[in-house]
């Protein structure tokens, strides 16, 4: 009965350190982001914003639907997006629902495309059901 109970233990610990921490779960939500990004499948991108999110940049959208209407519009073609990295991230978790994220994203494209883009965000991410959300975008 104690060996059970010891080998029942050390699968519960084993467990429990195996769980991602919330800093690695928003950073991983950023990989996948980055990932749908290159794939140019925007609506699993967007999958990431909360239904009612707010995006701000150079106008303000709200909710997942505007910020998938702004990308698609701004976006339409593989050569307008180019390949995106993200770098320089920061992840701050706020507690066991919140994280804010900076960092710094870059665009290559062709000159047809529109030439490189680089810039900075900040995020703010809540934990849902669903997995970490983008609650506030603000990128330039």
């Amino acid at each position: 009965m104690r060996f059970q109970l010891a080998v029942l233990m050390g699968l519960v610990f084993a467990l429990t350190m195996a769980a991602a921490s919330p800093e690695a779960e928003v950073r991983q939500a950023l990989a996948d982001q980055e990932a749908a990004w290159n794939k140019g499948d925007l609506a699993a991108f967007v999958q990431y914003y909360s239904p009612e999110s707010v995006f701000i940049g150079k106008e303000v959208a709200r909710g997942n639907e505007q910020v998938l209407a702004r990308y698609e519009k701004s976006y339409p073609t593989a050569e307008k997006r180019g390949k995106l990295v993200y770098s320089e991230l920061e992840v701050r978790v706020l507690g066991a629902e919140y994280a804010s994220v900076i960092g710094r994203f870059h665009l290559t494209r062709t000159a047809a495309g529109g030439g490189d883009s680089r810039g900075i965000f900040t995020l703010l991410f809540r934990k849902s059901p669903g997995g970490w959300k983008i609650i506030l975008d603000h990128t330039s």
